[in-house]
């Protein structure tokens, strides 16, 4: 099976890059199993539906709408994301949230969807995130291995973090 992990969000408003500053974090840190790509959407929308024909398994990290303290994690499955792009945080959830209707009409791509998303605290304009958020990117990039290793996959590591070795990682 194939997967892809796609972040999604504007890095132009701080926090709302989450989930792009994410998937930068993971390209940095480890090298990815065979089948497992990594992909900056951005704010792209229905650009991305030709992409998402290819894969089996979608993980997307994205910046979250809730009520949740800032920094919260949230993290949705299957059905849930749709049913959470209905509650827009911003317009490239609109792009995705199209492209995932239309991929299902066609009954093609991803079969199972995994969404870690990250309550924002700061959507002012700039490129670095809050430091509250800052301070969850491991946590989150730890969620996304852990889903990895429950389909049998892991990372290696490219550089030392945290006191890990170079190597297989197993979350």
């Amino acid at each position: 099976m194939r997967t892809l992990i796609l972040g999604i969000g504007n890095i132009l408003m701080r926090d709302e890059g989450v989930g792009v500053r994410i998937v930068e974090t993971i390209e940095h840190r480890y090298r990815l199993p065979p089948g497992v790509d990594l992909l900056d959407g951005g704010t792209a929308g229905m650009d991305l539906l030709h992409i998402l024909t290819e894969y089996d398994r979608l993980i997307v990290c994205d910046a979250i709408n809730s009520e949740a303290a800032p920094g919260t994690i949230v993290t949705l499955t299957d059905e849930e994301v749709p049913a959470y792009f209905r509650t827009l945080m911003s317009p490239h959830q609109l792009g995705l949230s199209e492209v995932l209707a239309t991929l299902k009409l066609l009954g093609r791509g991803p079969r199972s969807i995994t969404l870690f998303g990250v309550v924002p605290e700061d959507l002012g304009l700039g490129t670095e995130l809050s430091p509250t958020l800052r301070t969850k990117l491991d946590q989150v990039v730890d969620r996304v291995r852990a889903e990895l290793a429950r389909h049998g996959m892991a990372f290696e590591t490219t550089i030392s973090v945290k006191g890990e070795t170079n190597g297989q990682l197993h979350a």
